[in-house]
């Protein structure tokens, strides 16, 4: 059996240390819930929080914290696909935007729907997810400004999402000048410039944090305390807000080295032999855990001499060395988690959630 445990006062404690953070520095900001996949559970401790945003990248998470809080803003934070306009439009208050043809599309469902929808038009700033052309910008929005019942409420950027581009001084600055370009042209008000997330956060605490970066958006940051310039916590937050529990299937004592004509196994992984290592033995453990639920590279141990070798579908391998702990068959063993860890736990089925108050 393996269990999944959020602690809320460890999850109170990180909120409470960013929200003093944030009103200190005039910064508005919502939590990224996408990494709890729409479990009721775990989102209804964030939203205990009192939070008064929340941003998430399925529209259906949106509609369930829409049934629980109505009065939480509700942010969709991905280009729109057509089949879900209906539905951004009645469960999000604000989207996130880069496509022209979709935004007009918005804009005649919200008119149907007699609604003001609310967007910020996300800008390329050279991480190559999603965003407008800087030299498109202008022409951009101009043709938005002209839609009826939408509403620009601010420009942003994403870093550090897919190749890894971390946030600068010099991208902040430029982002925060595309506002005042197109505020100058237009005479519109466009109150966030959102370039923060959980990445941009050391920015903040080191004071080179453009003034005009006046909004964030936090997932990884409030749920795991890292700091991704280093990969360290940040002082004074908690790294294990989620722990995962899991359970000694098996326990042997067994040769460090396979033995037998070696070819690539069913993840496509091929191994090759340290021929160091041939006659010595090990403790092994196999845990009711595998690759259905999680990448292994995305845990952390907890309790001393472990070491994760590997996993199949439905079964983690760890070494335990000489089991100087003297588990056995039956114990369980501890995890901390790495984001992407976290979340294709929390998209697990086969796994128990639980919260610990």
């Amino acid at each position: 059996m393996a269990v999944l445990k959020l602690y809320h006062n460890k999850l109170l404690h990180n909120y409470k240390h960013l929200d003093q953070v944030f009103q200190e520095h005039g910064i508005d900001w919502g939590i990224v819930t996408k990494l709890l996949c729409g479990h009721e559970l775990f989102l209804k401790e964030v939203l205990a929080l009192g939070v008064k945003e929340i941003h998430d990248s399925r529209v259906s998470n949106l509609k369930t914290i829409k049934k629980m809080a109505p009065e939480v803003q509700t942010v969709y934070i991905k280009p729109a696909p057509k089949q879900s306009i209906p539905d951004i439009i009645k469960y999000a208050d604000v989207s996130f935007q880069t496509e022209l043809e979709i935004i007009r599309l918005l804009s005649e469902e919200a008119v149907n729907q007699g609604r003001l929808h609310k967007i910020i038009i996300m800008i390329e700033m050279g991480d190559l997810r999603e965003g407008v052309m800087g030299e498109e910008l202008v022409d951009f929005y101009e043709k938005v400004f002209k839609l009826p019942s939408i509403s620009v409420i601010g420009l942003g950027a994403n870093f550090n999402c897919l190749h890894g581009v971390m946030p600068t001084q010099d991208k902040l600055i430029q982002l925060s000048l595309y506002k005042q370009i197109i505020e100058t042209k237009f005479n519109r008000n466009i109150p966030w410039v959102s370039g923060g997330t959980s990445v941009t956060i050391p920015l903040l605490f080191n004071h080179q944090l453009p003034a005009g970066i006046n909004h964030f958006r936090i997932g990884e940051a409030l749920f795991f305390g890292l700091n991704l310039f280093t990969n360290e916590t940040f002082e004074g937050m908690h790294d294990d807000v989620f722990e995962l529990f899991t359970e000694i299937i098996e326990l042997t004592e067994k040769p460090m080295i396979p033995s037998g004509i070696l070819a690539d196994n069913p993840s496509g992984e091929s191994f090759e032999i340290d021929e160091s290592l041939y006659g010595k033995t090990s403790h092994r453990a196999i845990l009711d855990v595998g690759l259905l639920d999680i990448n292994p590279k995305f845990l952390i141990p907890k309790d001393a001499g472990i070491s994760v070798i590997g996993a199949s579908s439905d079964m983690l391998i760890v070494e335990l060395g000489d089991n100087e702990q003297n588990f056995k068959v039956g114990d369980v063993l501890r995890f901390n988690l790495r984001y992407m860890g976290a979340l294709s736990i929390l998209n697990s089925r086969y796994i128990t959630k639980e919260v610990v108050k």
